[in-house]
């Protein structure tokens, strides 16, 4: 019985782990992509302004 207890671990991570990976290949697209996209966009051009507005793009960092 020693084999079970040493083998259940990595058999439920190994379950969970493929378990996550298809939810995330299964949430790629979709009809919520163009809503995630333009979430991400809005965001990144805050961003920008932020930092443009700091003066902070002359500085040569990123």
């Amino acid at each position: 019985m020693e084999y079970v207890s040493a083998l259940l671990p990595p058999v439920v991570m190994a379950a969970f782990f493929i378990a996550l990976v298809v939810t995330i290949v299964k949430s790629q697209g979709g009809p919520n992509k163009a809503k995630e996209d333009a979430f991400v966009d809005a965001a990144l051009a805050r961003a920008e302004a932020t930092r443009q507005a700091d003066g902070s793009a002359g500085r040569g960092t990123v």
